[in-house]
């Protein structure tokens, strides 16, 4: 049918500031002339050279913080993760670019690092470890108790117990899988409607495992609370 050609069409994507900022940033990191250790020049000087709000400039840091591209000290201000250079280097095309299987095996991938992270997140946290997954916990459930979007108190949440594990190398593979699948599931509204309420509570168990240092129920917690992923339709 002459419709047919519709579906060569592709939804126009209209950047905002903050996007276009995030992209500059890590153009500047992925070439080399930002490097790990370097500081950012202040969100005032930011918003001049970049013609834009500083609110702006400050949504921009603030989500390449979330990711570990940028971290924030108190006395010497913004500078570039190396973290982040490995995620940010590492990072996989555009989830929407991806083909069906492609995605599949980026969220094979994810629940194979996650459950073996609540693992040994049992068997290795601190009671500063515990803290901060509890602190996410709660701002997590903050969040979906007021009704607001909580995706990235999602991410906090699962990211918390990794750090949990002592291992390097598994966070810095979380953080390259994860952002492409995130904005999968923001685009298609994945995590929509009863399943943050769900989540909570599959989150609370995951935690209880952990602070029992009951290594195989919070592998077990953590896989059933990914199952969902597997079946995501794309």
């Amino acid at each position: 049918m002459k419709e047919d050609f519709l579906t060569n069409f592709r939804e126009i994507v209209i950047e905002t500031p903050v996007d276009i900022i995030i992209r500059q940033i890590r153009e500047l990191i992925s070439s080399g002339q930002l490097k790990a250790g370097d500081r950012l020049p202040s969100e005032r000087i930011l918003s001049e050279r970049f013609g834009v709000g500083r609110t702006y400039v400050r949504d921009a840091i603030r989500k390449l913080e979330f990711y570990g591209i940028l971290k924030t000290h108190p006395q010497s201000g913004t500078v570039v993760s190396g973290l982040g250079i490995i995620a940010l280097e590492g990072l996989i095309t555009d989830v929407l670019q991806l083909n069906g299987n492609d995605f599949n095996s980026l969220v094979e991938t994810r629940v194979l690092l996650e459950t073996n992270s609540a693992y040994f997140a049992a068997t290795r946290r601190t009671d500063d470890d515990l803290m901060g997954i509890k602190k996410a916990l709660a701002a997590y459930e903050l969040a979906v108790v007021d009704g607001r979007p909580s995706m990235e108190e999602d991410l906090m949440f699962h990211l918390k117990i990794v750090e949990a594990t002592k291992n390097s190398v598994l966070m810095s593979l979380m953080m390259i899988v994860t952002p492409d699948i995130l904005s999968f599931f923001t685009k298609n509204k994945v995590c929509s409607g009863d399943k943050p309420i769900s989540a909570l509570r599959e989150h609370y168990e995951i935690v209880e495992h952990i602070e029992n240092q009951d290594a195989d129920k919070a592998k077990a917690s953590m896989r059933n609370h990914l199952d969902d992923l597997l079946n995501v339709p794309n």
